[in-house]
């Protein structure tokens, strides 16, 4: 009975362990190549265009995207997730032009697609990888005989990175002949390959308007309950709007605070005021659940439109 209960409680604590971990993904919609940085530390060791990030422990990061092309501008952001859950990010342009990280789905898990062929798929590390440099040494002697003259010549080579640098050195005794009968060559190859941990980067939290991501349950849940707490409409309103001037909710969201309410008209004014703050709004038929009559649907799809 023991070895039994024990048995159970190792289940128990490996599967807890299995859901207190997510995955984030990361791609990029049109190809762009870029490396992914979780609390000042680079994930990625070579620019990809798209990438999962495995078994991570917290339900938030500080994100940095650093592009490839250093002409682009690095993404910074706080990232809240659900734990046990692989999110999805996408990296896109927004209709400014302007390139931003925004929150696509989420699944379980147990339901999780398998890694597509173009995905690079990475363990989360408190480690950045580290970066190789090879230096290549080349020596060449060439010995011109008739005169008594000796021309060394070396080659030295260095890669870091990606970045290269060649240096070409010519030694000259001086005793140089005008003529020569014969000429011998001996080329010596060393290569010697060492790494150095890269320096890490902290990320910085920016804030664009605050809909860059929806509010997290917990911080949804402490909002929904001071709504309810408001004993009058008005102020119930009041409230939901003060909530929603620096949060963003998701449709699903913005249906549950209008069912809040106990007027069809203050569920429809809550409603119309919030698709300016609702992260996905081509989700925004959610809210019609909220309503008793089809009017109020009606007159809110005709606002929609008007925008």
């Amino acid at each position: 009975m023991k070895k039994l209960v024990l048995s159970t409680l190792i289940i128990l604590a490996f599967s807890a362990s299995l859901l207190a971990q997510s995955n984030l993904v990361f791609y990029a919609e049109q190809g762009e190549k870029f490396y992914v940085v979780l609390n000042g530390i680079r994930q990625n060791e070579n620019a990809e265009t798209n990438i999962k990030v495995t078994d991570l422990p917290q339900p938030y990061y500080k994100v940095k995207v650093i592009f490839e092309d250093k002409n682009l501008p690095q993404l910074d952001k706080t990232l809240n997730f659900n734990q046990g859950m692989e999110t999805v990010f996408a990296i896109r342009q927004n209709k400014k032009g302007n390139y931003v990280l925004r929150w696509q789905s989420e699944t379980p898990l147990a339901q999780a697609p398998p890694p597509a062929p173009t995905q690079s798929v990475i363990t989360y590390t408190t480690t950045a990888p580290a970066v190789s440099m090879s230096v290549t040494e080349t020596t060449t002697t060439t010995t011109t005989t008739g005169g008594g003259g000796t021309s060394d010549n070396v080659s030295v080579g260095f890669n870091m990175d990606g970045m290269g640098m060649n240096m070409n050195v010519n030694i000259n005794d001086g005793m140089g002949a005008t003529s020569q009968t014969s000429t011998s060559y001996s080329t010596t190859t060393t290569t010697t390959t060492t790494s150095s941990q890269p320096a890490t980067t902290t990320a910085v939290v920016t804030n664009s308007g605050g809909c860059d991501y929806p509010m997290p349950p917990g911080d949804f849940a402490s909002a929904k309950g001071s709504i309810s707490s408001k004993s009058f409409e008005d102020s119930k309103l009041m409230m939901a709007k003060q909530i929603l001037g620096s949060n963003c909710m998701t449709s699903g969201q913005v249906m549950e605070v209008a069912q809040l309410f106990d007027f069809e008209d203050t569920k429809l004014e809550f409603a119309k005021y919030a698709y300016g703050y609702t992260f996905d709004p081509n989700n925004f038929y959610k809210v019609n659940d909220a309503f008793e009559f089809e009017s109020s649907i009606d007159e809110l799809n005709e606002y929609i439109q008007g925008r």
